[in-house]
């Protein structure tokens, strides 16, 4: 296994297109590649904005993983278009949880790796802005890491580049990036399916766009921040 190799777990979201960026500039371009998942939600514009990102950042390999048979064994309103998105009482997993979906994700992803002889799979998951996902906390993510290697005999890597940081700081780090300007216009993050600032309404909207405003604050001077 080549270790110059990444493959990017790739929704064309705010995460992933930052992970993306990051990717292309440790490994190289040509050494990166991406897998979309079309697991039947709601938002599906989301793999076609996916690959629209990829062609942009100019990757070659972009692998799209259908799995529309996912509401035959759960149902949320992710893959239910009629049940309301609803925000999580305390204690309690929002309606937008797919159960089991980033352990299915980072089992084909380890597959699909393994024959292109890739041992990096990049994750966009992050805990910092927790919003009751389980399978985002970074003990899900090492027990899965040790899990597929057992189940393949390999030494894959799940890197989580955003698992300790801020929704402001992944916009930050974006920035850094010279990407901030692409990710804000051309991504989606919006569980209603609308490009760029999306929806406003909805969860993922608001975290993406507090804590876009919250970057945004720290960037003013201290004049005008006093």
């Amino acid at each position: 296994m080549e270790r110059g190799k990444a493959l990017v777990v790739f929704s064309g979201g705010q995460d992933s297109t930052t992970c993306l960026a990051k990717a292309i500039k440790e490994y190289g371009r040509e050494n990166v590649s991406c897998i979309t998942f079309f697991y039947g939600q709601r938002h599906s514009l989301e793999v076609e904005v996916a690959k629209k990102i990829a062609a942009d950042f100019g990757i070659a390999d972009h692998k799209v993983i259908q799995m529309d048979w996912y509401n035959q064994i759960t149902t949320n309103s992710l893959l239910d278009p009629n049940l309301e998105i609803a925000r999580a009482e305390a204690s309690k997993c929002p309606n937008t949880v797919v159960d089991g979906r980033n352990m299915l994700f980072f089992t084909v992803a380890a597959v699909y790796a393994k024959s292109r002889g890739i041992r990096d799979i990049i994750t966009g998951v992050c805990e910092t802005d927790f919003s009751g996902y389980p399978d985002c906390r970074d003990v899900f993510v090492k027990s899965c890491n040790v899990t597929l290697n057992l189940a393949m005999d390999t030494t894959f890597r799940l890197v989580t580049p955003l698992m300790d940081l801020t929704k402001a700081e992944t916009w930050a780090l974006a920035d850094r990036l010279g990407v901030l300007e692409y990710v804000e216009k051309n991504t989606l993050t919006c569980y209603n399916g609308v490009v760029g600032a999306g929806c406003g309404k909805c969860p993922s909207c608001l975290l993406r766009n507090r804590g876009l405003a919250e970057y945004r604050q720290t960037l003013k001077s201290p004049l005008e921040n006093s």
